[in-house]
């Protein structure tokens, strides 16, 4: 406990990774530098409590202790280093502990819509929260697509790097960068420091995490140019504005995904929509620019459970795509259809399956795929539709 005036904070330091060969990450390895930095550096104030958990074993400690740091009423910093595994009956992101082996993770890691639970009740921009993860395979690909969040309100910077090569675990250069740079003496706002510790820890092919704490986009038309009088010289025509920037940060697509995985589906589709309507304005339909947006309203629609309308946007997407003269087997090109074909897979309507099918045999005809017999996959499944309807079940 440090001890001092005014509201204490709490600095939550969790490093956790399973022992033996399914370890990814030496998590326990920031540990030592991250108890030379000040305390008061850690808790953002002159007084606060530190809590230390290494190679925790049960999740119901992990949940213990991340719920008593979420109750305090003042500033809380979560720093967490470790590895992320899916368990591979209910797709849920766990952070893998030290008895988690991928069969078990289930049971025996923590899962991370645990973690979002419990810093969603706190005040907006009490929580700050850094984190030096590396994923499993599966999970990769989960965040990949569809990124990581703890919800709004809370300050996210760090990053989640891809499985390491086998039998060398990876080291939290990320958070040790942090660490150094806070024990130096330096600390920069939370933007600066980021780019910091990311520069210093190299990108190994990393996503990089930057959501800062900012008040929800706010809706609404664009204030009205000002009127110019009759002598006025006309002026040149200026780029379109962009809409309900959001505060803090330059990128909003953070803070809109942080409104989707938490429940607020119709806020983050309104906004993605306005930027895509802004990007086709500024640079064009089908640019670039307009394209991403596009896919942006695709993933939106698989956190909101919209299996057919995630659907119908990733074939647009991959048609736009094919339109631009991108390769069939480009990366872009086949994520998009492989992404279609996921979700029509998931469609447990009949109607809206065989509405949707055509579409996707089409593209499966020009973007086959790594996986083979895929394109065979969704004429038997749409055969199937047409003859017996009713034996439609996700996943066929």
């Amino acid at each position: 406990m440090i001890k001092g005036e005014n509201t204490a904070g709490t600095a939550l330091l969790l490093a956790a990774a399973p022992t033996g060969r399914s370890r990814l990450i030496n998590a326990t390895s920031v540990l030592p530098t991250l108890a030379a930095v000040p305390p008061s550096t850690l808790t953002r104030t002159p007084a606060g409590t530190i809590v230390e958990l290494a190679d925790p074993m049960d999740q119901q400690t992990v949940l213990t202790r991340v719920r008593a740091a979420a109750a305090t009423a003042g500033p809380l910093s979560l720093l967490i280093t470790g590895q992320l595994q899916l368990d591979a009956r209910q797709h849920r992101l766990h952070l893998a502990l030290a008895r988690s082996t991928p069969p078990t993770v289930r049971y025996s890691g923590m899962p991370w819509d645990w973690l979002a639970g419990e810093l969603k009740p706190r005040r907006p921009d009490s929580t700050r929260v850094i984190v030096d993860l590396v994923a499993a395979p599966d999970a990769w690909e989960q965040i990949r697509a569809y990124g990581l969040t703890l919800g709004h309100g809370m300050s996210l910077h760090g990053r989640v790097a891809p499985p390491p090569p086998r039998n060398r675990p990876a080291e939290p250069s990320y958070l040790q960068a942090v660490a150094t740079l806070w024990r130096s003496g330096l600390n920069p706002p939370p933007a600066e420091l980021h780019a910091r510790a990311a520069a210093q820890a190299g990108h190994d092919g990393a996503l990089l995490l930057a959501v800062e704490a900012a008040p929800a986009p706010v809706l609404g038309p664009a204030a009205p140019a000002p009127v110019l009088g009759p002598a006025a010289p006309a002026p040149a025509a200026p780029a379109p504005a962009a809409p309900a920037p959001v505060a803090a940060t330059e990128d909003p697509l953070p803070a809109i995904l942080a409104m989707a995985h938490a429940g607020r589906h119709g806020e983050a589709t309104a906004l993605a929509v306005q930027w895509e309507r802004w990007n086709v304005r500024t640079h064009g339909a089908g640019s670039r620019e307009a394209v991403h947006w596009l896919e942006v309203r695709a993933d939106l629609a698989h956190v909101a459970g919209d299996a057919g309308g995630s659907c119908e946007l990733w074939m647009t997407a991959a048609d736009a795509r094919l339109a631009r003269h991108e390769a069939p087997d480009s990366s872009g090109v086949q994520a998009a259809v492989d992404r279609a074909h996921h979700q029509w897979q998931q469609l447990r309507d009949p109607h809206r399956a065989r509405e949707l099918g055509p579409h996707l045999v089409s593209l499966r005809l020009r973007v086959p795929g790594q996986r083979p017999g895929a394109t065979e996959a969704v004429r038997r499944r749409l055969e199937l539709l047409h003859a017996v309807p009713g034996a439609l079940t996700a996943g066929q």
